[in-house]
This record gives structure tokens, C-alpha cells and sequence, in this order.
């Protein structure tokens, strides 16, 4: 269960028993999905590109998809779409803040 307390959780491709998730794109199939979701609503074109609130990225090897808790506000049947992926795939989900890449050394 997620609380209500963090700001994104990351659904890993990674089953409770510690499997690696198939297809191999499944995160940016999920995060396709969602990509009508998004600040401000639909716009032309938004179909090209992520939602900020739903992104697939890696975490070491391991494929996940970033949902920004933003979206349980704007769309609460999409967030209950993903959150129930997550479970109907028995996938690891962990409440934490992606924090953006430091900047370059110079």
C-alpha cells in the first residue's frame, strides 16, 4: 500500500519475488498510456511525448516508471489505472523524490 506522504512513487520492474518484469518495454508502454495525463490537459501533439507526471526511466538495470502523486489529484482513475498495474503485476512499488542530475564538473 502507498501512503500519502511521498511525492512520486517508482513502479520497478521487478516482481515481489524478485523476477525481472516482461515485455523488456513495459515502462514505456505504461508511461505511453499515460501520456494524455498531464498539467494543463491535452494539447496537440501531447501524444508524443511523456507526461511529467508518468516517466519511464532506469534505476541501476531495473526499468521503472515514475508516477508524481500530482496525478492522484488532477485524474484519480489514471492514478488507480497504474497503481493497479502495479499490483495486477505484482511489481515492487517504493515511495521516494527523483532527484534531478547534478550539474556537470567543470
Amino acid at each position: 500500500m502507498v501512503s500519502n506522504n511521498a511525492k512520486e512513487v517508482f513502479i520497478q520492474g521487478i516482481t515481489q519475488d524478485g523476477r525481472t518484469f516482461r515485455p523488456s518495454d513495459w515502462a514505456e508502454r505504461l508511461a505511453g498510456v499515460m501520456s494524455q495525463f498531464r498539467p494543463g490537459g491535452t494539447c496537440p501533439g501531447s501524444h508524443l511525448s511523456y507526461s511529467p507526471w508518468c516517466i519511464p526511466t532506469t534505476m541501476g538495470n531495473t526499468k521503472c516508471v515514475v508516477v508524481n502523486r500530482e496525478l492522484e489529484e488532477y485524474e484519480p482513475m489514471a492514478w488507480n489505472f497504474v497503481m493497479n498495474f502495479a499490483r495486477d503485476n505484482n511489481l515492487q512499488v517504493v515511495e521516494a523524490c527523483l532527484l534531478p542530475d547534478p550539474p556537470p564538473a567543470n
